[in-house]
């Protein structure tokens, strides 16, 4: 029996740029106040206005920390996927063509699978990501 595997890459991380750009609760909440500081009393900013923001941050906030969940899941799935694949025959994708092997390793660098597939030579490869197996027989 044929099954073919979609794979997957769960280590990827927004860069550090993009997170040291955004503001995070506090710096909200100092910029809130010092908005409240200088207002013009006859002006005063509508109530609303506040509230909204305060809600969409925390939106926000709720959301970040679902994508931080889902990665670890989605590492954990992988890393489950892989086991499953120990002693099994697999087709790899590599740089220079297909190749036909049996996976005889495993291990988890910093929670990512990383395979070792011996071929029918005997021809040891090792690093390959679950994103390389197109088929397992």
């Amino acid at each position: 029996m044929t099954v073919a595997l979609l794979g997957s890459s769960a280590s990827q991380a927004p860069s550090t740029a993009l997170q040291s750009s955004s503001i995070n609760q506090e710096d909200f909440l100092k910029l809130l106040l010092t908005q409240l500081k200088f207002q013009d009393p006859l002006k005063p900013v509508d109530n609303t206005a506040f509230l909204a923001q305060l809600a969409q941050f925390s939106s926000l906030a709720q959301t970040k920390a679902l994508d931080d969940k889902i990665g670890q899941l989605l590492s954990i799935q992988s890393a489950t996927q892989s086991i499953g694949l120990l002693g099994k025959t697999v087709e790899v994708t590599t740089s220079t063509g297909n190749v036909v092997g049996q996976v005889t390793t495993l291990s988890l660098p910093d929670g990512v699978p990383s395979l070792t597939v011996t071929d029918s030579t005997g021809a040891v490869l090792t690093g390959i990501s679950l994103s390389q197996i197109t088929v397992v027989r």
